[in-house]
Protein backbone atom coordinates (compact mmCIF):
# COMPACT_ATOMS: atom_id res chain seq x y z
CA UNK A 1 0.00 0.00 0.00
CA UNK A 2 1.20 3.24 -1.00
CA UNK A 3 2.12 5.85 2.11
CA UNK A 4 0.00 8.63 2.40
CA UNK A 5 2.06 12.12 2.73
CA UNK A 6 0.71 14.38 4.96
CA UNK A 7 2.10 18.04 4.70
CA UNK A 8 1.30 20.43 7.87
CA UNK A 9 1.15 23.28 6.93
CA UNK A 10 2.05 26.44 9.33
CA UNK A 11 -0.53 28.17 10.77
CA UNK A 12 -0.81 32.13 9.46
CA UNK A 13 -4.11 33.37 10.95
CA UNK A 14 -2.54 36.57 13.62
CA UNK A 15 -1.45 34.83 17.16
CA UNK A 16 -3.27 31.12 16.39
CA UNK A 17 -0.69 28.79 18.07
CA UNK A 18 -2.90 25.41 17.71
CA UNK A 19 -1.92 22.67 15.61
CA UNK A 20 -3.41 20.22 12.86
CA UNK A 21 -1.18 17.76 13.82
CA UNK A 22 0.87 17.67 17.66
CA UNK A 23 4.23 15.98 17.79
CA UNK A 24 2.22 12.95 19.74
CA UNK A 25 0.01 12.22 17.36
CA UNK A 26 2.59 12.52 14.66
CA UNK A 27 4.49 9.95 16.05
CA UNK A 28 1.24 7.63 16.66
CA UNK A 29 0.80 8.13 12.56
CA UNK A 30 4.11 6.95 11.95
CA UNK A 31 4.37 4.27 13.67
CA UNK A 32 1.46 2.38 11.89
CA UNK A 33 3.88 2.22 8.93
CA UNK A 34 1.14 3.96 6.27
CA UNK A 35 2.12 7.67 6.27
CA UNK A 36 5.03 10.12 5.79
CA UNK A 37 4.95 13.32 7.51
CA UNK A 38 6.34 16.65 6.20
CA UNK A 39 6.11 19.37 8.98
CA UNK A 40 6.45 23.29 8.39
CA UNK A 41 8.77 25.02 10.59
CA UNK A 42 6.26 27.82 12.20
CA UNK A 43 6.76 31.00 13.59
CA UNK A 44 3.41 31.16 15.73
CA UNK A 45 2.98 27.45 16.79
CA UNK A 46 3.03 25.99 20.73
CA UNK A 47 5.00 23.41 19.32
CA UNK A 48 8.61 23.50 18.39
CA UNK A 49 9.56 21.90 14.98
CA UNK A 50 12.29 20.31 16.96
CA UNK A 51 9.97 18.45 18.93
CA UNK A 52 8.23 16.80 15.10
CA UNK A 53 11.55 16.46 14.29
CA UNK A 54 12.09 14.07 17.33
CA UNK A 55 8.62 12.36 16.41
CA UNK A 56 10.21 11.38 12.94
CA UNK A 57 8.96 14.13 11.09
CA UNK A 58 10.77 15.89 7.89
CA UNK A 59 11.10 19.55 8.63
CA UNK A 60 10.50 21.69 6.15
CA UNK A 61 10.36 25.55 5.04
CA UNK A 62 7.05 27.69 6.27
CA UNK A 63 4.67 27.74 3.35
CA UNK A 64 6.56 25.53 1.20
CA UNK A 65 3.24 23.78 0.84
CA UNK A 66 2.37 25.54 -2.03
CA UNK A 67 5.30 23.95 -4.45
CA UNK A 68 4.75 20.89 -2.61
CA UNK A 69 4.37 17.60 -4.87
CA UNK A 70 0.57 17.20 -5.49
CA UNK A 71 0.43 13.53 -4.02
CA UNK A 72 0.82 15.64 -0.29
CA UNK A 73 -2.28 15.90 1.63
CA UNK A 74 -2.28 19.37 3.35
CA UNK A 75 -3.53 19.76 6.41
CA UNK A 76 -3.80 22.79 8.55
CA UNK A 77 -6.44 24.34 11.02
CA UNK A 78 -7.46 27.99 10.28
CA UNK A 79 -8.35 29.13 6.38
CA UNK A 80 -5.81 30.33 4.02
CA UNK A 81 -5.02 33.73 3.18
CA UNK A 82 -7.23 35.59 1.05
CA UNK A 83 -5.24 34.59 -2.64
CA UNK A 84 -6.84 33.45 -6.03
CA UNK A 85 -4.07 30.79 -7.44
CA UNK A 86 -5.93 27.70 -8.27
CA UNK A 87 -5.66 24.95 -5.29
CA UNK A 88 -4.22 21.43 -6.25
CA UNK A 89 -4.07 19.43 -3.30
CA UNK A 90 -6.41 17.71 -1.24
CA UNK A 91 -6.73 19.71 1.56
CA UNK A 92 -7.91 19.17 4.96
CA UNK A 93 -8.76 22.37 7.35
CA UNK A 94 -11.48 24.53 8.73
CA UNK A 95 -12.63 26.30 5.60
CA UNK A 96 -15.96 28.61 6.31
CA UNK A 97 -17.33 28.23 3.09
CA UNK A 98 -20.34 25.77 3.65
CA UNK A 99 -22.87 27.99 5.11
CA UNK A 100 -22.91 30.64 2.31
CA UNK A 101 -20.22 32.97 4.69
CA UNK A 102 -19.38 36.09 3.18
CA UNK A 103 -17.11 35.19 0.40
CA UNK A 104 -17.82 31.53 0.28
CA UNK A 105 -17.64 31.46 -2.99
CA UNK A 106 -14.09 33.02 -3.76
CA UNK A 107 -12.64 30.40 -1.18
CA UNK A 108 -14.43 27.37 -2.63
CA UNK A 109 -13.97 27.99 -5.89
CA UNK A 110 -10.17 27.69 -5.69
CA UNK A 111 -10.35 23.89 -4.88
CA UNK A 112 -12.23 23.21 -8.25
CA UNK A 113 -10.14 25.57 -10.46
CA UNK A 114 -6.51 23.15 -9.06
CA UNK A 115 -8.59 19.83 -8.86
CA UNK A 116 -8.37 20.38 -5.55
CA UNK A 117 -9.88 18.72 -2.89
CA UNK A 118 -11.29 20.10 0.54
CA UNK A 119 -12.03 17.56 3.70
CA UNK A 120 -13.69 20.65 6.30
CA UNK A 121 -12.62 19.56 9.73
CA UNK A 122 -16.20 21.24 10.81
CA UNK A 123 -17.88 18.18 8.65
CA UNK A 124 -15.66 15.51 9.66
CA UNK A 125 -18.77 13.46 11.27
CA UNK A 126 -19.53 9.91 12.33
CA UNK A 127 -22.12 7.20 11.66
CA UNK A 128 -24.41 9.24 13.98
CA UNK A 129 -24.02 12.38 12.73
CA UNK A 130 -21.53 13.63 15.46
CA UNK A 131 -18.29 15.77 14.60
CA UNK A 132 -15.54 13.04 14.79
CA UNK A 133 -13.51 16.12 16.62
CA UNK A 134 -14.27 19.64 17.87
CA UNK A 135 -12.28 22.42 19.65
CA UNK A 136 -15.61 23.41 21.42
CA UNK A 137 -14.87 22.65 25.07
CA UNK A 138 -12.05 25.05 24.75
CA UNK A 139 -13.98 27.71 22.35
CA UNK A 140 -16.64 27.98 25.14
CA UNK A 141 -13.81 28.00 28.03
CA UNK A 142 -11.62 30.54 26.71
CA UNK A 143 -14.76 32.89 25.43
CA UNK A 144 -16.00 32.28 28.99
CA UNK A 145 -12.91 33.63 30.25
CA UNK A 146 -12.25 36.79 28.10
CA UNK A 147 -16.19 37.85 28.65
CA UNK A 148 -15.65 37.26 32.24
CA UNK A 149 -12.42 39.62 32.02
CA UNK A 150 -14.32 42.31 29.81
CA UNK A 151 -17.17 42.42 32.49
CA UNK A 152 -14.45 42.96 35.32
CA UNK A 153 -12.65 45.36 33.16
CA UNK A 154 -15.80 47.60 33.10
CA UNK A 155 -16.22 47.60 36.54
CA UNK A 156 -12.76 49.36 37.26
CA UNK A 157 -12.56 51.37 33.97
CA UNK A 158 -14.07 53.94 32.50
CA UNK A 159 -16.23 53.49 29.33
CA UNK A 160 -14.29 55.24 27.54
CA UNK A 161 -11.43 52.35 27.87
CA UNK A 162 -11.40 49.07 25.99
CA UNK A 163 -10.06 45.78 27.40
CA UNK A 164 -6.69 45.41 25.44
CA UNK A 165 -5.20 42.67 23.77
CA UNK A 166 -4.29 38.93 24.83
CA UNK A 167 -1.99 36.28 23.97
CA UNK A 168 -2.06 32.75 24.38
CA UNK A 169 -1.67 31.37 27.57
CA UNK A 170 0.99 28.70 28.25
CA UNK A 171 -1.87 26.52 30.56
CA UNK A 172 -5.10 26.11 31.31
CA UNK A 173 -3.91 27.41 35.49
CA UNK A 174 -2.57 30.27 34.11
CA UNK A 175 -5.80 31.27 32.40
CA UNK A 176 -8.08 31.32 35.24
CA UNK A 177 -5.13 32.26 38.46
CA UNK A 178 -5.39 35.51 35.55
CA UNK A 179 -9.17 35.58 35.23
CA UNK A 180 -9.82 34.40 39.09
CA UNK A 181 -7.81 37.41 39.96
CA UNK A 182 -8.89 40.06 37.63
CA UNK A 183 -12.87 38.83 38.74
CA UNK A 184 -12.25 39.44 42.41
CA UNK A 185 -10.51 42.66 41.86
CA UNK A 186 -14.34 43.34 40.52
CA UNK A 187 -16.62 41.77 42.97
CA UNK A 188 -14.94 43.95 45.38
CA UNK A 189 -16.00 47.36 43.97
CA UNK A 190 -18.97 45.80 41.98
CA UNK A 191 -20.09 44.32 45.41
CA UNK A 192 -21.67 41.47 43.67
CA UNK A 193 -20.82 38.46 40.65
CA UNK A 194 -22.08 38.60 37.70
CA UNK A 195 -24.94 36.79 36.33
CA UNK A 196 -23.69 34.61 33.25
CA UNK A 197 -26.14 33.24 30.84
CA UNK A 198 -24.63 30.26 28.87
CA UNK A 199 -27.25 28.92 25.70
CA UNK A 200 -26.04 25.65 24.38
CA UNK A 201 -24.92 24.85 28.33
CA UNK A 202 -25.29 21.13 27.21
CA UNK A 203 -23.22 20.84 24.47
CA UNK A 204 -19.61 20.77 24.17
CA UNK A 205 -18.94 24.51 23.92
CA UNK A 206 -21.51 25.69 26.79
CA UNK A 207 -19.88 22.82 29.35
CA UNK A 208 -16.61 24.54 28.30
CA UNK A 209 -17.91 28.00 29.71
CA UNK A 210 -19.82 26.30 32.47
CA UNK A 211 -16.64 25.21 33.15
CA UNK A 212 -14.38 28.10 33.46
CA UNK A 213 -17.28 30.23 35.27
CA UNK A 214 -16.82 27.07 38.07
CA UNK A 215 -13.20 27.47 38.02
CA UNK A 216 -12.96 31.20 38.72
CA UNK A 217 -15.37 31.04 41.29
CA UNK A 218 -18.33 32.29 40.07
CA UNK A 219 -21.32 30.68 42.19
CA UNK A 220 -23.71 27.98 40.93
CA UNK A 221 -26.61 30.21 41.02
CA UNK A 222 -25.27 32.67 39.33
CA UNK A 223 -24.40 30.69 36.03
CA UNK A 224 -27.70 30.12 33.77
CA UNK A 225 -27.81 27.19 32.29
CA UNK A 226 -30.00 27.20 29.21
CA UNK A 227 -30.09 24.64 26.25
CA UNK A 228 -32.91 23.61 23.54
CA UNK A 229 -35.83 23.47 26.31
CA UNK A 230 -34.82 27.19 27.03
CA UNK A 231 -35.23 28.55 23.61
CA UNK A 232 -38.11 26.66 22.29
CA UNK A 233 -40.05 29.45 22.10
CA UNK A 234 -37.99 31.53 20.49
CA UNK A 235 -36.14 35.20 21.47
CA UNK A 236 -35.40 37.86 21.97
CA UNK A 237 -35.33 37.02 25.66
CA UNK A 238 -35.57 39.44 28.24
CA UNK A 239 -33.52 37.00 30.63
CA UNK A 240 -30.44 37.84 28.37
CA UNK A 241 -31.20 41.66 28.76
CA UNK A 242 -31.06 40.36 32.60
CA UNK A 243 -27.62 38.98 32.91
CA UNK A 244 -24.45 40.65 33.24
CA UNK A 245 -22.48 38.28 30.83
CA UNK A 246 -24.49 36.63 28.05
CA UNK A 247 -21.92 33.47 26.33
CA UNK A 248 -23.44 31.62 23.02
CA UNK A 249 -22.45 28.37 22.25
CA UNK A 250 -25.14 27.03 20.01
CA UNK A 251 -24.26 25.56 16.34
CA UNK A 252 -26.21 27.34 13.89
CA UNK A 253 -27.65 24.84 11.23
CA UNK A 254 -30.90 26.41 10.44
CA UNK A 255 -32.39 30.18 10.95
CA UNK A 256 -33.66 30.78 14.06
CA UNK A 257 -35.13 34.10 15.62
CA UNK A 258 -32.96 36.38 17.24
CA UNK A 259 -31.57 35.60 21.31
CA UNK A 260 -30.91 39.64 21.48
CA UNK A 261 -31.85 42.60 19.03
CA UNK A 262 -31.15 46.16 19.36
CA UNK A 263 -34.43 47.43 20.60
CA UNK A 264 -34.26 44.57 23.44
CA UNK A 265 -30.70 46.37 24.19
CA UNK A 266 -31.69 49.40 24.44
CA UNK A 267 -33.09 50.09 27.73
CA UNK A 268 -31.49 51.72 31.09
CA UNK A 269 -32.47 48.94 32.91
CA UNK A 270 -30.33 46.39 31.14
CA UNK A 271 -27.82 44.79 33.16
CA UNK A 272 -26.26 43.00 30.09
CA UNK A 273 -22.41 44.28 29.72
CA UNK A 274 -20.63 41.65 27.51
CA UNK A 275 -21.87 39.19 25.18
CA UNK A 276 -19.12 36.72 23.77
CA UNK A 277 -20.29 34.86 20.60
CA UNK A 278 -18.05 31.69 20.60
CA UNK A 279 -20.20 30.43 17.72
CA UNK A 280 -18.95 33.07 15.50
CA UNK A 281 -21.46 33.10 12.77
CA UNK A 282 -20.57 37.06 12.27
CA UNK A 283 -21.31 37.05 8.29
CA UNK A 284 -23.86 34.29 8.49
CA UNK A 285 -27.31 36.01 7.30
CA UNK A 286 -28.88 34.15 10.60
CA UNK A 287 -26.84 35.44 13.15
CA UNK A 288 -28.81 35.19 15.92
CA UNK A 289 -27.13 38.14 17.76
CA UNK A 290 -27.83 40.94 14.75
CA UNK A 291 -26.22 43.83 16.61
CA UNK A 292 -22.89 43.75 15.72
CA UNK A 293 -20.96 42.80 12.13
CA UNK A 294 -17.29 42.64 12.58
CA UNK A 295 -15.21 39.52 14.16
CA UNK A 296 -12.96 40.75 16.82
CA UNK A 297 -9.40 39.47 17.28
CA UNK A 298 -7.20 38.76 20.04
CA UNK A 299 -5.09 41.95 19.52
CA UNK A 300 -8.29 44.00 20.06
CA UNK A 301 -11.16 41.21 21.74
CA UNK A 302 -14.02 43.70 21.46
CA UNK A 303 -16.62 45.68 19.98
CA UNK A 304 -19.15 48.19 21.20
CA UNK A 305 -22.41 47.83 20.02
CA UNK A 306 -24.34 50.59 18.77
CA UNK A 307 -26.76 51.32 22.05
CA UNK A 308 -28.12 54.83 22.71
CA UNK A 309 -29.82 53.36 26.26
CA UNK A 310 -28.47 51.97 29.21
CA UNK A 311 -24.52 51.22 30.34
CA UNK A 312 -22.18 50.12 27.71
CA UNK A 313 -21.94 46.83 25.90
CA UNK A 314 -19.41 44.72 24.16
CA UNK A 315 -19.63 41.92 22.06
CA UNK A 316 -16.49 39.29 21.49
CA UNK A 317 -16.69 37.37 18.22
CA UNK A 318 -12.99 35.91 17.88
CA UNK A 319 -13.18 32.47 15.80
CA UNK A 320 -9.89 31.25 17.19
CA UNK A 321 -10.79 31.59 20.74
CA UNK A 322 -9.54 27.48 21.40
CA UNK A 323 -6.21 29.22 20.30
CA UNK A 324 -6.15 31.08 23.95
CA UNK A 325 -4.71 27.39 25.35
CA UNK A 326 -3.25 26.48 22.22
CA UNK A 327 -1.03 23.12 23.59
CA UNK A 328 -4.13 21.44 25.51
CA UNK A 329 -6.53 22.10 22.72
CA UNK A 330 -4.47 21.06 20.08
CA UNK A 331 -3.42 18.07 22.05
CA UNK A 332 -7.75 17.18 23.01
CA UNK A 333 -8.86 18.12 19.40
CA UNK A 334 -6.29 15.81 17.63
CA UNK A 335 -6.86 12.76 20.19
CA UNK A 336 -10.23 12.82 18.94
CA UNK A 337 -8.99 13.11 15.01
CA UNK A 338 -6.55 11.01 15.16
CA UNK A 339 -8.80 7.34 14.17
CA UNK A 340 -10.33 9.09 11.66
CA UNK A 341 -6.63 9.96 10.23
CA UNK A 342 -5.26 6.65 10.65
CA UNK A 343 -8.38 5.84 7.88
CA UNK A 344 -6.91 8.27 5.04
CA UNK A 345 -4.68 5.18 3.22
CA UNK A 346 -8.84 4.46 2.72
CA UNK A 347 -9.94 7.67 2.17
CA UNK A 348 -12.17 6.97 -0.97
CA UNK A 349 -14.37 4.26 0.83
CA UNK A 350 -13.88 4.88 4.70
CA UNK A 351 -17.28 6.74 5.80
CA UNK A 352 -16.00 9.81 7.89
CA UNK A 353 -13.69 10.83 4.49
CA UNK A 354 -16.33 9.84 1.72
CA UNK A 355 -18.63 11.92 3.31
CA UNK A 356 -16.85 14.71 3.12
CA UNK A 357 -15.73 13.99 -0.13
CA UNK A 358 -19.14 13.85 -1.21
CA UNK A 359 -20.51 17.72 0.51
CA UNK A 360 -17.33 19.00 -1.09
CA UNK A 361 -18.78 17.67 -4.40
CA UNK A 362 -22.46 18.91 -3.22
CA UNK A 363 -20.89 22.62 -2.50
CA UNK A 364 -19.01 22.74 -5.81
CA UNK A 365 -21.68 22.09 -7.67
CA UNK A 366 -23.70 24.46 -5.94
CA UNK A 367 -21.13 26.83 -6.73
CA UNK A 368 -20.99 26.16 -10.00
CA UNK A 369 -25.07 26.67 -10.42
CA UNK A 370 -24.88 29.88 -8.91
CA UNK A 371 -22.44 31.32 -11.33
CA UNK A 372 -24.02 30.21 -14.70
CA UNK A 373 -20.62 31.89 -16.19
CA UNK A 374 -18.29 28.69 -15.13
CA UNK A 375 -20.51 26.45 -16.71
Amino acid sequence: MTKVILHLRAETKPLEARAALTPKTTKELLDTGDFEIYVEKSSQSTFDWKEYEAAGAHIVEEGSWVNAPKDRIIIGLKELPEESFPLVHEHIQFAHCYKNQAGWNDVLSRFPAGNGVLYDLEFLENDQGRRVAAFGFFAGFAGAALGVEDWAFKQTHSDSEELGGVTPYPNEQALVADVKSSLETAVAKAGKYPKVLVIGALGRCGSGAVDLCRKVGIPEDNILKWDMKETAKGGPFQEIVEADIFVNCIYLSQPIPPFVNLETLNTEKRNLRTIVDVSADTTNPHNPIPVYSIATVFQKPTVKVDTTKGPKLSVISIDHLPSLLPREASEAFVHDLLPSLKQLPQRETAPVWARAKSLFDKHVARLYNKNATRL
